[in-house]
């Protein structure tokens, strides 16, 4: 079921000082979902009003398939009611006098009385709510089932293009897996562009196609949850997504006879402590005893057998058991490196990996050093 006869992308550009700092793009493809993530006053929020009208950039230009909804070099500004965006919001909105079925029929006033209870009902069935439910108030409905209603209000706009403004916080784990379910059957079905706000990480990288990351009202970085995080721009979105095998080095140039390859120092917390070298992917865009920051993704650190033989290239190494906390399925280990004074690594781990890991105890760690991403320092 489409909410449209043809697919349409959704593309934008902003760049405002007043009455907050705003500045960035985005584009999002017919059908995609793109989720907007970063810290609270991030200006997330604010990118979406910008999205449905409700607040009008100083300098932008939005465009959805072949309609400009706006342009600010032109004098362009289409208002909100004229948008079709399908909004649900965190707290769900809806009117606490009407049923599920009156609440959603509000966005089919254009619509004879008759027509919108039909449409209204399609709607609600097709967001998986029974018709005794549909005939309840919103609170005599789960947090769940009034989402459901939230979402198929905004369906029924037949919108080009839906804004979810953190739609599952207010809602128990349970259900939120449900409308997870939702959201990936109407994506199938839908030929929108769909942008999401978080400030669940794991939910984002779990949804959505790309990842806007946002701080202080500037767009730092986009792209692939995984390209994002293996490649972080800096130290601060790194931060941002939640990176949390991060370390500061310094740069000792290119590798002879390697090319693509290049030396960095490990430098820990004891500056007095020999620094390890380590042999990572070289770019050719950070100089020589520049300082750096680098990241290493937690799948590019492993435990091995203590005693196989140990790897050439100085890849393996001996660490004590911090901390070992077991969540079910998997375990959260935090590990020392007696080579690295302060620098911790924390891995996750499942199945036979996390038997015998235990606090005080000593195992030895790979590293892969192919995964290392390097970052130069800048200060501000």
């Amino acid at each position: 079921m489409s909410t449209t006869g043809a697919a349409v992308a959704l593309e934008l550009e902003v760049e405002q000082t007043l009455p907050m700092p705003l500045s960035g793009s985005l584009r999002c493809g017919p059908g995609e979902l793109v989720a907007l993530v970063g810290p609270s006053g991030a200006g997330k929020t604010s990118m979406m009003r910008v999205l449905a009208g409700l607040m009008r950039p100083e300098r932008g230009r939005i465009v959805v398939g072949q309609e400009v909804w706006c342009d600010t070099a032109q004098g362009i500004f289409v208002p909100p009611q004229r948008r079709h965006v399908g909004l649900v919001f965190q707290n769900y909105a809806l009117m606490p006098h009407l049923s599920a079925l009156g609440n959603v029929a509000l966005s089919l006033l254009h619509l004879p009385s008759t027509e919108r209870a039909v449409q209204a009902r399609r709607w609600l069935d097709h967001v998986g709510l029974t018709q005794e439910q549909q005939s309840r108030r919103p609170s005599q409905l789960s947090g769940g089932q009034q989402q459901r209603v939230a979402v198929a209000r905004a369906l029924a706009r037949e919108p080009r293009l839906m804004l979810l403004d953190e739609p599952f916080s207010a809602v128990d784990q349970m259900n939120r897996q449900g409308l997870y379910r939702l959201l990936a059957d109407l994506r199938r079905e839908l030929s929108v562009p769909i942008v999401l706000v978080t400030h669940d990480l794991n939910e984002a990288r779990m949804l959505a196609d790309r990842l806007v990351v946002m701080d202080a009202g500037q767009v730092l970085q986009q792209g692939t949850p995984a390209s994002i995080h293996n490649a972080p721009r800096n130290a601060r979105v790194a931060d941002l997504v939640g990176i949390q095998n991060r370390y500061r080095g310094q740069w000792l140039g290119a590798m002879d006879g390697a090319p693509g390859y290049g030396r960095m120092l490990w430098m820990g917390g004891d500056e007095t402590s020999e620094a390890p070298i380590l042999t990572v992917r070289d770019k050719g865009k950070i100089q020589s005893g520049q300082a750096v920051h680098w990241i290493i993704p937690s799948d590019g650190i492993t435990l091995v057998d203590s005693t196989a033989p140990r790897m050439i290239d100085a890849s393996d190494w001996d660490a004590q058991v911090l901390e070992a906390r077991h969540l079910g399925e998997i375990s959260l280990i935090t590990l020392a490196l007696k080579a690295v004074p302060d620098a911790r690594l924390l891995l996750t781990l499942s199945g036979p990996q996390r038997q015998g890991v235990g606090v005080g105890g000593v195992v030895r760690v790979r590293l892969d050093l192919s995964r290392v991403h390097v970052m130069p320092m800048r200060s501000r």
